[in-house]
């Protein structure tokens, strides 16, 4: 029953409340204010509205230009997926963000937040995200690809896979070697598949007393029954150099980058056979004592 006293007396004072703000004349303060609210939360809303529209048409711009240039540099399904995510993620913050200060709402704390976030992970993942850009630009500009044979951070093997992070390659004696995308990205790689033609060199010692001619000749015989060996640029044979023990036959030949090894360990036997047939001989150290 008190309880419901004290109900009463509250409804009853509320309502003398109200009619004294009627008498003052407060209630049409009030409303004015609530008026110039909401047309200036009307003014924001519409703001906004327009930066949303405007900015989305610009966003779908930039991705369809992203798309387009991804395409004419035929870059990988895979990875013209994670950009083209990637950069419509970043450009849809940037649009949120716009479309909140649009609203009259202070973004510095905002941007703040963000910008702590990101130094934090990105400290925390340095070495990742240099990797993970060395693999972009090496997708984008394609030093190599796979198939290729590459020298790289003291490696030599062929390009087995290129990953967002690493580079696999596979030795010659069939290792499997992770190299990480930042240092291959920033360091000197070596490219042997990128050109359709590569020279073969070859320094071979012959006695002193032999004749160069005639040695000259020999092998012009056998690089020209070769197919393989290109005629044009066309065989270089010359004297190298006058050694300590021997005299020494520089041979360098064009073929194609295919046939790279084969050639070069296929005629090198045969400069051994043919110079063993014919009479040339290779020279070995040798020591001359005098005796007083």
């Amino acid at each position: 029953m008190i309880h419901l006293l004290e109900t009463a007396q509250a409804a009853v004072n509320t309502v003398k409340e109200a009619e004294q703000i009627v008498e003052s004349g407060k209630i049409d303060l009030i409303i004015q204010k609530l008026i110039d609210l909401g047309i200036s939360a009307g003014k924001n809303i519409l703001m906004a509205i327009v930066v949303y529209i405007v900015g989305r048409f610009i966003v779908s711009m930039i991705n369809k230009f992203v798309a387009n240039m991804l395409e004419r540099r035929k870059v990988e399904v895979t990875i013209q997926t994670f950009l083209k995510s990637l950069i419509n993620i970043l450009l849809m913050i940037l649009l949120v963000v716009s479309v909140v200060s649009a609203l009259g709402i202070n973004t510095t704390s905002f941007a703040a937040l963000l910008a702590s976030a990101g130094v934090a992970i990105g400290m925390a993942l340095s070495g990742n995200l240099q990797n993970l850009a060395g693999g972009l630009i090496i997708l984008l500009f394609k030093p190599y690809k796979v198939g290729d044979w590459i020298e790289a951070q003291g490696t030599s093997g062929s390009v087995s896979e290129i990953q967002i992070f690493h580079t696999i390659l596979t030795t010659a004696d069939n290792k499997v070697v992770y190299i990480p995308n930042g240092s291959l990205s920033s360091g000197i790689v070596t490219n042997y598949s990128r050109k359709e033609t590569r020279r073969i060199e070859w320094v071979i010692g012959i006695d002193y007393g032999e004749d160069v001619n005639k040695v000259e000749g020999i092998v012009r015989n056998m690089l020209a029954a070769d197919e393989r060996i290109l005629k044009d640029p066309a065989p270089f044979i010359a004297l190298h150099a006058l050694a300590s023990s021997s005299v020494n036959i520089t041979i360098r030949v064009w073929v194609a980058s295919s046939n790279y090894w084969d050639v070069y360990f296929q005629v090198q036997k045969q400069i051994y056979e043919e110079f063993n047939k014919q009479g040339v001989n290779f020279p070995f150290p040798q020591l001359t004592i005098h005796n007083a």
